[in-house]
């Protein structure tokens, strides 16, 4: 049955709290977006990455050693990066799931929000730097290249739009901390060992109040949108559609 909570009111006068996720899902699909927030048709969803999760959660834990000492990370030196790990009162806060950087964007009455891994600060200009920790296992060298991290690059860019509506002066260049397991190992014996790359991502948030306007737009309309040919769950839903009415 479709859900019944967190669905939007076009009536309604609460502030609507809003993911970055679900803003992903808009950018990615609307029909999927609208099905999800206005009727409460959701996606199927996936099986937590588990090992992904293991790997951000050490990696908080190693660069909290070095934000308590105010000192930069190895991984930081070694790319040449002249900053420290970031302390704030509210990073806790800035880097829990389902709290996040929050802001309440007055024109939509959205209450956005979205957590961070972990920010960085300049020590050339004091600028706030946002990190994303990635995890992988590939043949060769990680890059950010393929189509499909895009958004990776508009999770970034969101981050940095969060983090300047709450008064921070916030650096467009960012960085992914990519964790490539290694197959290359004689063996497993009980550990997994990967390569760390430090890669800088040049972001701009120019996108973000456009697509906001244009979300809020959609959720005000009692018109579901049409299915987009480049959805895989749109797609799979026609095609599963059409072949149940040949059988009948």
């Amino acid at each position: 049955m479709p859900r019944k909570r967190n669905l939007y009111d076009p009536l309604s006068s609460k502030p609507y709290k809003l993911s970055r996720s679900k803003v992903e899902l808009f950018m990615g699909c609307p029909r999927c977006f609208y099905l999800d927030r206005r009727l409460g048709v959701s996606r199927p969803s996936g099986f937590p990455f588990n090992l992904n999760s293991a790997v951000d959660h050490l990696l908080k834990i190693e660069f909290d050693q070095y934000r308590s000492k105010g000192t930069a990370h190895p991984y930081m030196k070694d790319a040449g990066i002249e900053a420290i790990p970031f302390q704030h009162e509210n990073l806790d806060v800035w880097r829990e799931n389902f709290k996040g950087v929050s802001f309440q964007h007055d024109p939509t009455n959205f209450h956005l929000f979205g957590a961070v891994d972990d920010l960085w600060q300049s020590t050339t200009n004091g600028k706030i730097i946002v990190v994303d920790y990635k995890a992988t296992s590939k043949n060769g060298e990680v890059s950010l290249d393929a189509d499909w991290q895009d958004g990776y690059k508009r999770q970034m860019e969101f981050y940095q739009w969060l983090l300047r509506k709450n008064g921070l002066d916030v650096s467009d260049v960012g960085y992914f901390v990519y964790c490539n397991g290694r197959r290359d190992m004689e063996q497993f014996s009980n550990h997994l060992e990967f390569k760390i790359k430090v890669l800088p991502y040049s972001g701009s948030d120019d996108w973000v109040e456009p697509t906001i306007i244009d979300l809020h737009q959609l959720l005000g309309s009692d018109v579901i949108p049409e299915a987009s040919p480049d959805c895989e769950y749109c797609v799979y839903t026609n095609d599963s559609r059409e072949m149940l009415g040949a059988r009948q």
